[in-house]
């Protein structure tokens, strides 16, 4: 699998020098062990499940056609690469369903052993349901444009060979997002959906396909970046959990697309 001739470059981000820099050893406490039988599911979860699996292999068997995959299917017209900046420029935003998210790359010493980089998914409030509202935690700053209350979903690492391998949730300012509870967020993630055709048609329905095929472990991920929140406060009373930089990833979940769709399909095959 290839990625595009792009060169990586380095631009030195406001903020680097008091992040603590990342390892597998510094966040493994916070990697989940899903437990959750998929046979707990109802049939109409799975359906939906085994739907989106279908898109998401549909979409790797026509990129690997021509040995490309996703992550350089988005940077293909990008000369150079580089480290923070989103990609596209703009970010992918859905004027619909107003889903959202960008794909970067952080320097090598804050990414994850053999990634690439990584997706970040979010909702805008013009797609939320009525009663989904910012949780009431402390710091919280209400943004002009009522619209840029965003939620951040899930996410997405991808290896350097291109595909994803450990999905994670973040803290709050990561992303410089709005902070909702877990339960609220796993409500949006049924509405999350990148329904149109640029800047990557495969891309677009690629992302929208991984947050439907993994949602059981998407909504365990937040309920464990919920407790880690919680706990990391209770230990540091004395500083604003959710802009201390020390406290980055949240909760994680390593994965496997071909397993996991094979396994969904087993099981609601048991059910027919």
């Amino acid at each position: 699998m290839r990625f595009p001739e792009a060169q990586w470059g380095r631009k030195r981000r406001v903020g680097d020098e008091k992040q603590a820099m990342r390892s597998e050893a510094a966040v493994g406490q916070y990697q989940i062990q899903y437990a959750e039988s998929l046979e707990s599911l109802s049939a109409e979860a799975l359906e939906a499940m085994v739907e989106a699996g279908q898109e998401v292999v549909e979409v790797h068997r026509a990129l690997a056609k021509t040995g490309d995959n996703v992550v350089g299917e988005l940077l293909r017209d990008h000369e150079t690469f580089f480290e923070w900046d989103h990609y596209p420029p703009g970010d992918v935003y859905d004027s619909e369903f107003h889903g959202q998210y960008y794909y970067h790359a952080h320097t090598p010493d804050q990414r994850f052993e053999n990634e690439h980089g990584h997706f970040h998914t979010f909702m805008r409030p013009k797609g939320m349901p009525e009663g989904i509202k910012p949780a009431p935690v402390p710091g919280f700053k209400k943004p002009d444009d009522p619209d840029d209350e965003l939620s951040h979903l899930i996410a997405i690492a991808m290896t350097k060979e291109g595909f994803p391998f450990r999905l994670f949730t973040v803290n709050r300012w990561v992303t410089g997002e709005v902070w909702y509870t877990a339960g609220d967020v796993t409500t949006l993630l049924d509405r999350f959906k990148i329904d149109h055709a640029r800047p990557s048609w495969p891309v677009n329905r690629w992302v929208t396909g991984m947050v439907a095929l993994f949602k059981p472990q998407i909504a365990a991920l937040l309920e464990a970046r919920d407790r880690a929140v919680a706990d990391w406060a209770e230990a540091h009373p004395d500083v604003d959990v959710y802009e201390d930089r020390e406290l980055e990833i949240t909760s994680y979940f390593d994965i496997s697309v071909e397993d996991h769709v094979r396994a969904v399909a087993r099981t609601l095959t048991r059910r027919l």
